[in-house]
């Protein structure tokens, strides 16, 4: 029995994925699985409303209700935020802009698509460690296990570079220079590279780390392995961060409040960078931002910043005791008009 023909569908996002994203627009292989991610997801949506296999599915289909549908369905039944929303539209859209461009008799359907619009959300606000709240977060590892150890390191390669979770899991020995001015090689987004300086804290803890294999490691080995001697995943550092917040909670009750994910210990670093007086512009290339845009939200998350702000600027406020005294000749409007 032969093959079915793929039909249009089939084969724009067999090019989509394949050709296009990877080769013409050079994304990285984290984008193409979110953008795969996002595909699936509506692919699957749309077959289950008309009850017929995936593989029928065609270019047809993809009609601007059903893609309002969908995204209703993200927020009402997976329960995604605002954000994730736009992520999945986001990708939906790339992809019906790279189907216009192939199939111009259906460029009619792609815009209408393509005028679905994101949605307005608000934004969260940042959530991070202080200080002595990362330092109760590292006392939890019990260092005389190797597995603590491990984490240890783990956690104050974290906290010391404010690389993203992808990023720490992907550093190899080879991306390590731990002797004279010690610095670590982080792969980022947008395929970006960039060279982070490590404490020498930091350093004679990757060193020893180092020191506990068995054999020496190949320079393109891992750093960070999980129980089977594979690369740690981001899911196993999340899991990892969720253990010792926890028990950091039991201890400081602060932590329990806070709602703490691998990126909490990025804007950790770039809080801590910034109390102690570094400038934005250096804070940005320590973290591989696109623009020093992205770096400002944290000047405005500082409370501790904006309290001394404030306790250096001059009040304007008046007591109650400097307000208009009441005299019987003016009205009651008068008087309230003069406060």
């Amino acid at each position: 029995m032969n093959a079915p023909t793929p039909n249009t569908l089939a084969r724009t996002l067999r090019t989509f994925f394949a050709d296009h994203l990877p080769r013409v627009r050079g994304v990285s292989p984290h984008t193409v699985q979110s953008y795969r991610d996002s595909i699936v997801l509506l692919l699957r949506f749309m077959a289950a409303r008309r009850n017929y296999p995936v593989t029928k599915l065609d270019i047809e289909d993809f009609a601007p209700a059903d893609v309002l549908d969908f995204l209703q369905h993200l927020e009402t039944d997976r329960h995604n935020t605002a954000g994730t929303r736009n992520v999945r539209l986001s990708a939906i859209h790339a992809f019906v802009r790279y189907c216009a461009t192939l199939h111009p008799d259906r460029l009619e359907l792609c815009q209408r698509v393509l005028a679905v619009p994101f949605k307005r959300h608000r934004s969260r606000s940042v959530e991070y460690l202080d200080y002595d709240e990362i330092k109760t977060v590292l006392a939890t590892a019990n260092r005389a296990t190797p597995d603590g150890r491990r984490d240890y390191a783990l956690l104050a390669t974290m906290f010391n570079t404010g690389a993203r979770v992808q990023e720490v899991v992907g550093i190899r020995w080879c991306d390590l220079q731990l002797q004279m001015q010690p610095h670590v090689r982080l792969f980022g987004k947008g395929r970006k590279d960039r060279l982070c300086p490590l404490w020498r804290q930091t350093a004679d803890l990757l060193s020893s780390l180092l020191a506990e294999r068995k054999s020496e490691p190949q320079p393109e080995a891992p750093v960070f392995l999980n129980h089977r001697g594979e690369r740690l995943t981001r899911f196993g550092i999340r899991y990892l961060l969720g253990k010792y917040c926890a028990r950091a909670g039991a201890v400081m009750p602060t932590l329990r409040t806070k709602r703490l994910h691998p990126h909490s210990m990025r804007h950790s670093t770039a809080v801590h960078l910034l109390r102690a007086g570094v400038d934005l512009v250096t804070i940005s290339h320590w973290l591989g931002h696109a623009s020093i845009a992205v770096t400002n939200r944290y000047a405005s998350a500082d409370i501790e910043m904006k309290r001394e702000a404030i306790e250096k600027a001059q009040p304007v406020i008046t007591t109650t005791r400097e307000l208009a005294a009441w005299r019987a000749d003016v009205s009651i409007l008068e008087w309230l008009e003069a406060l």
